[in-house]
């Protein structure tokens, strides 16, 4: 049995549920229309570039979840669900996810889109597992800050190793799924790294190394 780790965005769904959770906002109008959306694209852009500042997203990403109740948020979040994310849900991801599943590895999704957003998908593909940027919460509210180490770059390392210590595994003849450079850190941990329909600089570093290439895309 081996530790199968998934990437979400841009790997698993065709979108990157982060910013499309950000439009989701200023189509409902919960958001400034102007500013967001600025911050929403610059911040995309910057992942994109490898050069985002998280701790500056993540104090703007997390605002809206302190600036409206429980309840707004529930009936939000199912109609993302329902609209943006499982049109993006990529049918050969799931086949893949199903593949491992009846090898019986241990299946675990590692984001760093944070877990308001990554949980109820984690739960639609069937992975109990997930690392994901925390949102904190007090009494049930949320403050609009994260807690822990944000699970991006060498965090992503940092929150696994955490975590495979918890369960008692190890890296040992893992997998590790994923289509950003951002992801080099963990990509370059694991026995069998997977670049998924990668971007320009993590497909020559996947070529040079010669690291697999996949598209789960039709």
């Amino acid at each position: 049995m081996s530790l199968a780790i998934f990437d979400l965005d841009n790997t698993l769904l065709s979108i990157d549920s982060d910013h499309a959770w950000g439009e989701f906002l200023l189509e409902q109008g919960a958001v400034d229309p102007v500013a967001y959306r600025e911050a929403n694209d610059r911040f995309l852009a910057d992942y994109q570039a490898g050069t985002l500042d998280i701790h500056a997203f993540l104090e703007v990403a997390l605002s809206p979840l302190a600036e409206h109740s429980p309840q707004q948020l529930a009936a939000w979040q199912q109609q993302f669900m329902a609209s943006k994310v499982e049109p993006s849900i990529l049918p050969r991801g799931e086949e893949l996810l199903a593949r491992h599943r009846s090898r019986g590895d241990t299946l675990l999704i590692i984001t760093a889109t944070n877990r308001f957003i990554t949980g109820p998908i984690a739960e639609r593909l069937g992975v109990e597992a997930l690392i994901a940027t925390e949102p904190e919460r007090i009494d049930g509210l949320y403050t609009g800050k994260a807690t822990s180490i944000p699970c991006y770059r060498e965090g992503k390392v940092q929150r696994l190793d955490a975590w495979m210590a918890e369960q008692e595994l190890t890296l040992e003849d893992a997998w590790f799924y994923s289509d950003s450079h951002n992801d080099l850190p963990l990509l370059e941990k694991v026995d069998y790294p997977v670049a998924v329909d990668p971007d320009d600089t993590l497909r020559e570093v996947a070529e040079t190394r010669g690291w697999k290439i996949i598209s789960l895309r039709d």
